[in-house]
């Protein structure tokens, strides 16, 4: 329809010049002399209209030709952009779908693009880790680094290889880097833990550890086994004086200290250097919040000296804890044992047998008959002394 109207338009059009042109009488003399020209005053518009397409079609080719060189260029960035960026989204592409040597020729192209550089690098450096390219690794990393904007980006991927490649010590190195330009964030915390817990150094474990904690950002079974490594570790080291262990069992939290896991390798580490009294009150106070049969047969070895006001008060809580848990066969154990240093034969030789009666596992069996055979020495009683040897070593056969 549209067109119909216009092809009606250029009829009128030429109608409406024709006419006019008809009524128009003029005419236009050119003299040079001897020469003279007459032409019609329509024939005259014609040609000035004529000469002004041609002069304008003559200038624009003119500036055409002139700007040719620069449309060339531009041309041609575009189509090396457009090159560019499907390199880039072919790369990102094949390192999603681990074809990694694919995905670091591609960045490589990407690469070319000014505006790719820098993430080109970061994809191809990815690349190259996973194909265990460390060199070619750490080439794309120093090309990425010329791009300031991407010095997070950079970093993190970083960190993240370093500790894949268990090179915790430079991996702190680039956390640290990290920290000092004010960046910090979950994924970057996440990568500090691991570097440092592959590093041992287990106060920073434990300070990232409640950090992520209190972000919500760690599973509670991770962050639990995570704390029982760092307590393990800083507890059981040898160098550790008396006074050295006491201030580093007062830095740990008041709520940790009563996790029966801590708790339990807080009182091996209190026994190990003769300090029975701190040992029996931090398995006291774990015990009262959450029962654990590990903390019980701590408390054995945590038994005061022959005759001491700490003995008897632990042969006392243990008869406590014992109306309440009759049928607990490792309390049984641990308060004859406790008897046994006390000299407190008959109620020695009652709980162990009693200890005997409920126990279900061999190790448990194997230190009660043990106990009754040392019991029955010290008793001078030789035969059954004997027979509960007898019975230890089988116990410790099955």
């Amino acid at each position: 329809m549209r067109l119909f109207i216009w092809i009606i338009f250029l009829f009128a059009a030429a109608i409406g010049l024709a006419v006019a042109a008809r009524f128009n009488p003029g005419n236009v003399v050119f003299f040079y002399p001897p020469y003279r020209i007459d032409l019609s005053m329509n024939f005259f518009i014609v040609l000035m209209g004529l000469l002004f397409v041609l002069i304008y079609g003559v200038l624009k080719a003119i500036r055409v030709t002139k700007n040719m060189p620069a449309r060339v260029a531009l041309y041609r960035q575009e189509k090396r952009e457009r090159e560019g960026n499907r390199a880039f989204r072919d790369a990102l592409r094949a390192l999603f779908e681990g074809r990694f040597g694919h995905s670091e020729r591609a960045a490589s192209r990407a690469a070319q693009s000014p505006d790719n550089t820098g993430l080109a690098a970061l994809i191809a450096a990815r690349a190259a880790h996973r194909l265990q390219e460390m060199e070619r690794r750490d080439q794309w990393l120093a090309t990425a680094a010329q791009d300031a904007s991407l010095k997070t980006a950079r970093l993190m991927t970083e960190i993240e290889l370093l500790v894949d490649e268990e090179r915790s010590e430079a991996a702190l190195d680039a956390v640290k880097e990290l920290n000092a330009s004010g960046t910090r964030h979950i994924h970057a915390l996440r990568l500090a833990l691991k570097a440092n817990q592959r590093a041992r150094n287990w106060p920073e474990v434990l300070r990232l550890t409640r950090t992520l904690d209190k972000n919500n950002a760690l599973h509670p079974a991770l962050s639990k086994r995570l704390r029982e490594l760092a307590y393990e570790d800083i507890l059981a080291d040898r160098s550790q004086d008396v006074e050295t262990l006491r201030r580093v069992w007062s830095a740990v939290p008041a709520q940790e200290r009563l996790q029966p896991s801590i708790a339990l390798r807080a009182a091996n580490a209190f026994n190990a250097r003769g300090l029975h009294e701190d040992a029996g009150k931090i398995i006291e106070a774990s015990l009262a919040v959450e029962w654990d049969s590990r903390l019980v047969h701590a408390y054995r070895k945590s038994a005061g000296a022959e005759g001491s006001p700490i003995l008897l008060s632990q042969i006392e809580r243990c008869e406590e804890w014992l109306a309440k848990r009759p049928a607990d066969a490792e309390l049984a154990l641990t308060l004859g044992t406790l008897c046994l240093k006390q000299k407190l034969w008959g109620k020695a030789q009652r709980y162990l047998e009693q200890a005997l009666s409920d126990a279900v596992d061999s190790e448990t069996i194997r230190e009660a008959h043990l106990k009754l055979a040392h019991l029955h020495e010290s008793l001078n009683q030789p035969v059954e002394a004997a027979s509960h040897f007898r019975l230890c070593a089988l116990a410790t056969m099955l």
